[in-house]
């Protein structure tokens, strides 16, 4: 970062508003907020077409600089996602505001009465890649929990988030709050997203959502805190109790349904003892949807179509339609091969044997442990949180699928009647 150019008076006095609407926004009452995301909602429906438009300049610029199918599909909105994105404000707005929820208290023997509150953290900056409907979800949970918003989306982005974060604004300006408690600066490039890194004073916490390079490159050179989301090198272990018939329906959905997200099964470990029966009939119904498997020799020698597994493709988020599969000799071998590899993001076994199951679930050290179940559901939308901030991979402060709560500080209330401390 030392190599960048000095910040410039106008990036500064942005972040400056947001700062400054960020405290009128912490004082809003549920109410208010609430009637912001409904506003909000309303505004998405109310302008599809303006947002499509946006979003096809971006879509349009994206394939003819290359850019993977993967990240097209992330970028892309559709009439349906756009549905989606206002259900998702909506949902927000029927869960509790964490703003003022007493986390615990007690009255000293001494006769102080001290209690520790939720607060929301102040501004919180966000730095990610070419998906615009993060731009919604972050500032919809930022909103419900009082916290103004710096947003990063990226080039990729810039026609479709221009044309949200208006309406963003549109929506506070409705129900008498700052318009500019959330902002975009897309404009000032990727200077600009390391100026943001270097923000301390004006950005509270800094989360970046995107690629591992994405994430390594704010978490190391960032001085502004960081709650860290992680990429998605997914296991699924098939034990051998597992039902074949859910196992192979439970791989494809984590896989296919959506491959381009960090949720979606990367790699599956099958015990060697269901392998014979496995994987051909996996092999098939994944060769169906398009799926290039990576395997090991084993899994080569029963299906013939398979590409043998490089050493790297162990540890790789493809986020695309391919899949490395690993026969393995039993559980301890899967969760060792899960320790090496894992990013500690969602891992599931697939199993009969409750001992197994719990074992899984006690050993595996990742923010999302399942059993008998897709991957794809690690998803705050899922879990219940209406959106989510970003699934975060580290052991502080937030762990798995970021909600309202995972953006709120705490403070300490302390009420006396002349106390003196002897």
């Amino acid at each position: 970062m030392s190599d960048n150019p000095p910040v410039t008076p106008d990036f500064t006095a942005r972040l400056q508003a947001t700062k400054n609407s960020a405290k009128a926004l912490s004082q809003a009452t549920t109410d208010t907020k609430n009637r912001v995301l409904a506003a909000l909602a309303d505004l998405l429906e109310g302008n599809v077409d303006h947002i499509i438009e946006g979003n096809d300049d971006d879509v349009a610029r994206g394939v003819a600089e290359g850019m993977s199918e993967s990240l097209q599909d992330r970028l892309r909105l559709t009439p349906e996602r756009v549905a989606g994105l206002a259900q998702a404000v909506r949902d927000i707005i029927g869960l509790p505001d964490p703003v003022g929820e007493i986390v615990r208290g007690a009255t000293l023997a001494n006769g102080l009465r001290i209690s520790q509150v939720r607060v929301p953290f102040g501004v919180v900056g966000v730095i990610y890649e070419a998906r615009p409907n993060v731009t919604v979800d972050i500032a919809a949970l930022a909103i419900k929990s009082g916290n103004g918003a710096v947003l990063r989306g990226g080039s990729a982005a810039e026609s479709s988030n221009r044309v949200l974060v208006g309406l963003i604004g549109e929506a506070l300006a409705s129900q008498g709050l700052p318009a500019d408690a959330v902002c975009t600066i897309d404009d000032f490039g990727r200077t600009g997203a390391n100026w943001l890194m270097a923000a301390r004073g004006f950005v509270d916490v800094l989360i970046p959502r995107g690629s591992a390079a994405l994430i390594d490159a704010v978490v190391t050179q960032s001085t502004v805190p960081v709650i860290e989301t992680g990429s998605g090198v997914v296991h699924i272990f098939v034990d051998d109790s597992a039902d074949i018939d859910n196992a192979i329906e439970i791989i494809h959905n984590a896989k296919v349904q959506r491959p381009s997200v960090c949720n979606a099964v990367e790699t599956v470990l099958i015990h060697r003892h269901v392998a014979p029966q496995l994987l051909a009939r996996l092999g098939a119904r994944l060769a169906e949807s398009g799926v290039t498997i990576h395997g090991c020799p084993v899994t080569c020698e029963h299906i013939p179509g398979a590409t043998p597994a490089a050493a790297d493709d162990w540890g790789r988020e493809y986020l695309s339609l391919d899949i490395a599969l690993r026969v393995v000799d039993d559980i301890d071998q899967a969760i060792s091969h899960i320790d090496a590899h894992s990013t500690h993001h969602t891992e599931s076994i697939l199993t009969a044997s409750v001992t197994n199951a719990e074992r899984f679930l006690k050993e595996v050290d990742s923010a999302a442990v399942m059993v008998n179940a897709s991957t794809r559901f690690t998803d705050g939308g899922e879990f219940g949180f209406g959106a989510e901030v970003g699934i975060s991979t580290q052991k502080l402060h937030a762990r798995g699928p970021m909600g309202l709560p995972e953006l709120t500080s705490s403070k300490w209330l302390v009420r006396g009647d002349g106390h003196i401390r002897q």
